[in-house]
């Protein structure tokens, strides 16, 4: 029986991809799940395992050639056909039997989420030598938006480390090495496991005569007139990838001298010289992913956005009324706390229908109209800024929105959310009065035309009835894409938010 090895889905926009690298030839005997080829994408590097046991009976599409997306890459000959060939191949030398007890399981880089390609290696929890127990965490990665836990696929030892920390790992990279089994009883030894967690040395010009490097490095040193010595390669036995060209060519040009050309304007203020006293007495910490995306992210707004924030206040203690009288038998019935947040998010929904713009978003020369709602919620977390979302928020009631921002945000605190639990927010609330905050102005998530700004509740002088009268006060701040939300709908949306919370038989009544 033959069997196709065909290429594999290579990601969202990738419709092709090169063979970079055959690791069998034909006649080779292979196991299933065994590496055959690498292909390389613009964007990716890409393994392409073995379907089923065999004999690699054919190659159809060689290393340099551009293949697309289910093209047939090779035949393998299994079952009858495979015995036959058995005998041609190089019998495997014996193995000592306490190699045979252990197994070696490869940990490698768990799903990430859609959009999320790479991420980096924050903390090992356990080292080389060390035993471990299925499912136990060995480290935690972090990506730009969520960190995510890497647990133990086997009980055993772990034997290496392949990716240190600080390193950035693409998602589906090899993080370490566990060997499981009677292996596992075992200790690690000592040379392998003082050197595990170091990355590989770059190999010697000897050692890399016999690597081919990828035919896309090939030509991308060909176009940056570069040579294979000027070039650390980080592929398998020191092979030269593009990725690797790239960073070649940023470095060359990062090392070019300034008279080569006019200086261009830096991309943020050079850093004014400090006394060395006060240098000794500081911290330089790399910025993480996710704090470096939250700056980015932010900017993009400021910088595309047409943003404008109105103001308003709210009269608190038709709310607090409200709590006070029901807030035990809401919490008896429903088993959570009765909060502000879900007279904000019932309060919004009613206002967005009115004023549908500021739940819209501009799509190159169109608007999206969105008719529903998926609340962004912001929660600050000790790694930054994070804003989960609960859908269709409009459908649902007071107890079942506490109940989701709740779990929401002890998820978040956790690091524990998912990319689809922050993606699709179409409005966001967000609270800055739980840190004191008095009166802000709220910056847009982005593609969000709008985004409320909670304050801190205070006690404050109003007018009522022609009498001065102390009532708890907050100010909300609602930020907008002026763009799309003209002042009189951004006004109105603010106005109607205010009516609903002031008077809260207004939710219950449509109002």
């Amino acid at each position: 029986m033959t069997i196709e090895v065909r290429v594999p889905t290579l990601g969202e926009s990738v419709s092709e991809a090169t063979v970079a690298t055959w690791f069998k030839k034909p006649g080779d005997i292979v196991a299933q799940d065994e590496m055959l080829c690498e292909l390389e994408t613009d964007k990716v590097t890409v393994e392409v395992p073995a379907p089923a046991a065999g004999r690699l009976a054919e190659i159809v599409a060689p290393e340099g050639a551009t293949v697309g997306v289910n093209a047939l890459l090779a035949q393998i000959a299994a079952g009858a056909e495979a015995a036959t060939a058995q005998p041609t191949q190089q019998p495997a030398p014996k193995a000592a039997p306490k190699a045979e007890e252990g197994k070696m399981t490869d940990v490698m880089v768990p799903t990430l989420g859609e959009s999320v390609t790479e991420a980096t290696v924050s903390t090992w929890f356990k080292k080389v030598g060390d035993a471990v127990a299925v499912d136990e965490m060995l480290c935690e990665l972090e990506t730009d938006k969520v960190s995510v836990e890497v647990p133990s696929p086997v009980a055993g030892v772990l034997t290496e480390i392949l990716a240190p920390e600080g390193s950035t790992v693409d998602a589906k990279a090899r993080l370490a090495v566990v060997a499981e089994g009677a292996a596992a009883a075992a200790p690690a030894p000592a040379a392998p496991a003082a050197t595990a967690a170091a990355p590989a040395p770059a190999a010697t010009p000897a050692a890399r005569a016999d690597v081919e490097d990828a035919p896309a490095a090939k030509k991308a040193m060909a176009e940056a007139g570069l040579t294979a010595a000027e070039v650390t390669g980080t592929g398998r036995d020191g092979r030269i990838m593009k990725e690797d060209v790239a960073r070649a060519v940023a470095g060359k040009a990062e090392a070019a001298p300034a008279v080569a050309s006019a200086v261009p304007a830096p991309a943020a203020p050079p850093r004014a010289p400090v006394p060395a006293e006060d240098a000794a007495r500081e911290e330089r910490v790399k910025m993480t992913r996710l704090r470096a995306t939250i700056a980015r992210r932010l900017k993009d707004a400021q910088n595309t956005a047409a943003m404008l924030t109105t103001y308003n206040e709210v009269d608190m203690s038709g709310i607090m009324d409200l709590r006070n009288a029901y807030k035990d038998a809401f919490e008896k019935k429903h088993g959570v706390k009765m909060g502000f947040m879900s007279f904000f998010v019932k309060a919004c929904c009613h206002a967005l229908k009115e004023v549908p713009e500021v739940n819209a978003e501009i799509d190159g020369g169109d608007v999206v109209y969105k008719n529903y709602v998926h609340m962004g919620v912001a929660v600050g977390t000790p790694s930054g800024l994070v804003v989960p979302v609960v859908r269709d928020a409009d459908q649902m009631g007071f107890a079942a929105i506490e109940k989701k921002i709740a779990e929401l945000g002890v998820r978040a605190r956790d690091g524990k959310l998912s990319m689809a639990e922050m993606q699709g927010g179409s409005f966001t609330i967000s609270n800055g009065g739980v840190y004191g905050s008095l009166m802000s102005s709220p910056i847009l998530n982005p593609p969000q035309s709008g985004i409320l700004g909670m304050h801190k509740i205070q006690d404050r002088p109003v007018v009522v009835n022609g009498q001065i009268v102390i009532r708890p006060m907050m100010y909300l701040a609602l930020s907008y894409d002026h763009r799309i939300v003209d002042g009189k709908g951004a006004v109105t949306f603010l106005v109607r938010v205010k009516e609903a919370l002031e008077d809260p038989r207004r939710l219950l009544m449509d109002l």
